[in-house]
């Protein structure tokens, strides 16, 4: 019989990952640091760390400017499209308000049809549809889960018309375009202010007072510029509309309280923090660029990663974990977070060289995660 409870027990032991290893301390971490910007050529690189819900580690490495001005853990940089985390944030936020129905399309949510608004300069094409009665599927889910079919942004197609490539909550397809739907929703059709709901829900209680998704005019006195892949610095942006999909500045001490509440939970309610973990829609593509590529076979898909609202979820060897990441032509941001121990690695670089040492930077720290770079990333040579 005792035998019987050993052999029933161990396998489920087994399936158990071990408990986490400490993470790396400061001086570890500035080695890591100081090892990929040797490898790439990077000239700023910012790193922090999440262990049990809790900022435990900020560093700041390198220059913010041509001129030779440290980078520091106060720097403003550019957030990216890590705003679109802090927006499907906003959201579940406002879902636990009652103001919000992830499943709701959004075409409820507005007082006329889409495509009678026109095209918008400050929110999106959405003349273009009319024609398309797809555009009446489209739910808040799949604008945060990337299913909406529309292209990352209707300036890349061919004619620059806004358009739906598949039937919305099909398939996943990476679209700056969606978040800015559902940013017209919220300003639009229930009367919000999405700059100052970010302010309320995030920046205020996250305790990110250097964050922003419009210039501020403070911000000029520790900024910092970015360097292209071939080395060029090119000027910080100064951003006078706020774009959910990616206008905010930040520095990384603020980004990380908000990487602490994402893998925590804080200011959620114990549904709206299952939405973010959960694992939704597969995706079947080889890479996250080109957006609108067809599914690989089904032996070259990737294993285990799906669109949550919001997040890229995967399964690695320490168990579950997400991803969300932010790029532009002088810069590189990602997030990797793992459920177990509620561990992350935050990187901002002012520098896109350092790129190609994410995932060096990433194991060093956590170990091997299971995150998808090869996804990610497609092609580029690692260091």
């Amino acid at each position: 019989m005792r035998g019987g409870k050993l052999a029933w027990i161990l396998p489920l032991l087994m399936a158990v990952p071990a408990a986490a290893e400490p993470l790396p301390d400061t001086a570890a971490i500035a080695g890591t640091a100081k090892k990929a910007m040797t490898a790439t050529g990077a000239r700023g690189l910012a790193i922090a760390t999440i262990d049990r819900g809790k900022v435990v580690s900020v560093q700041a490495f390198g220059e913010r400017n041509a001129g030779g001005d440290p980078l520091t853990p106060q720097t403003i940089m550019y957030g990216a499209s890590l705003t679109k985390a802090v927006f499907a944030y906003t959201v579940l936020r406002l879902v636990d308000e009652g103001k919000v129905d992830l499943d709701k399309p959004i075409a409820d949510m507005l007082a006329k049809p889409l495509p009678d608004y026109g095209n918008l300069d400050d929110y999106g094409n959405w003349g273009d549809l009319a024609g398309d009665g797809r555009w009446r599927a489209i739910t808040p889910r799949m604008v945060l889960g990337h299913s909406t079919g529309f292209a990352n942004f209707a300036f890349l197609e061919p004619d620059e018309k806004l358009r739906i490539h598949f039937d919305p909550g099909s398939r996943y397809g990476y679209s700056g375009e969606g978040i800015s739907l559902l940013q017209f929703a919220l300003d639009e059709g229930l009367g919000l202010d999405t700059g100052k709901e970010i302010q309320r829900l995030v920046f205020d209680p996250l305790e990110m007072p250097n964050s922003s998704l419009i210039w501020r005019p403070d911000f000029a006195a520790n900024l910092a510029d970015g360097w292209e892949l071939d080395g060029k610095a090119v000027p910080h942006d100064e951003r006078s509309r706020v774009r959910a999909a990616g206008s905010m500045d930040t520095t990384i001490t603020d980004l990380a309280n908000f990487a602490a509440a994402l893998v925590s939970g804080e200011g959620l309610s114990k549904a709206a923090r299952a939405e973010l973990r959960r694992p939704g829609l597969a995706i079947a593509s080889r890479s996250q660029f080109p957006t609108l590529q067809d599914d690989a076979p089904e032996a070259e898909r990737p294993k285990g990663i799906a669109a949550s609202v919001g997040l890229i979820t995967f399964t690695g060897p320490q168990g579950a974990g997400f991803f969300r990441g932010g790029h532009n032509d002088s810069t590189g941001n990602t997030l990797v977070c793992l459920d177990r121990g509620e561990r992350c690695v935050l990187i901002m670089s002012n520098d896109v060289r350092a790129e190609a040492a994410f995932p060096m930077i990433v194991r060093d720290i956590l170990g091997e995660t299971g995150a998808p770079w090869r996804w990610i990333f497609g092609d580029m040579k690692f260091v």
